[in-house]
């Protein structure tokens, strides 16, 4: 049997840590935070974006507190694309200012820039593709001069911050092209009759379902292709206001879970 030896380490385990594995430790650390940094901004530029919805101009269809995946390849990409900030240069180089650009469909629910400062984001049904023209006539809807149908069904619930409930008379359209949804009729309002707008070529007119409460191509104008963000395709989760995502203790009461992972129609 041996005896101890000077120097001689009697732990197979040391736990004393030279600086440069220290070192080695942090740049890995640092390698694993940029690299998921730029897989999430990868996944937001080119797939999907997370997007929040702050006011009611769409509500029926979607509720204030919603969060959404907004299918970035849906419409190709352009400068609108790009999750941080505009990259407006990129109008000038992009084919028809988007790449493998694809038209939305009548219908479609989407995420655009705002026409008149490039930067704010909303969201809005695609009611007029080019060439078309749009008009509003006691609060129907026509299309190249033909009425919407305007089917009405069962009152919408809605709810304010407050919790206090009010019923709004909803009603159903369909499209020419057999795309149906319901939008909210609460009284008359100055988007109810309008001039025939004539959407030009490139461009394309949304409207909010909830009628009565939305800034569309009523008043904002038409909105351009290379404008568009993306298709809103799902909700992810949903939020009763006032309240936030992180406030655990009330997820019980505010998490709206028959909302979860649905599809936008």
């Amino acid at each position: 049997m041996s005896g101890f030896k000077y120097g001689q380490n009697t732990s197979s385990n040391s736990s004393f840590k030279t600086p440069t594995s220290n070192r080695n430790e942090f740049v890995e650390t640092l390698v694993i935070i940029v690299q998921a940094v730029v897989l999430a901004i990868g996944i937001q530029l080119v797939a999907y974006q997370p997007f929040f919805i702050p006011s009611e101009s769409m509500l029926g269809t979607l509720l204030k507190g919603d969060y959404l995946g907004v299918s970035k390849f849906s419409y190709g990409y352009s400068w609108a694309s790009w999750p941080v900030a505009p990259m407006q240069p990129l109008k000038d180089v992009l084919p028809s200012g988007r790449l493998f650009g694809q038209e939305p469909r009548r219908g479609d629910v989407v995420v655009f820039k705002l026409p008149s400062d490039g930067k704010t984001d909303y969201i809005k049904r695609v009611i007029g593709m080019p060439e078309d023209r749009i008009q509003m006539v006691n609060g129907v809807l026509y299309v190249n001069e033909t009425a919407i149908p305007k089917k009405p069904v069962a009152d919408f619930i809605a709810k304010n911050d407050a919790g206090t409930e009010k019923r709004i008379s909803q009603f159903e359209e369909t499209l020419p092209n057999g795309v149906t949804y319901r939008v909210l009729d609460e009284k008359s309002s100055a988007g109810d009759n309008t001039p025939v707008f004539k959407v030009p070529s490139g461009h394309y007119f949304m409207m909010g379902d909830n009628r009565d409460n939305s800034q569309d191509s009523r008043f904002i104008g038409f909105v351009p292709f290379d404008h568009l963000v993306g298709r809103a395709d799902f909700l992810a989760i949903s939020v009763t206001p006032p309240n936030a995502t992180w406030e655990f203790w009330n997820w019980s009461q505010s998490m709206r879970t028959e909302r979860f992972f649905t599809k936008i129609q």
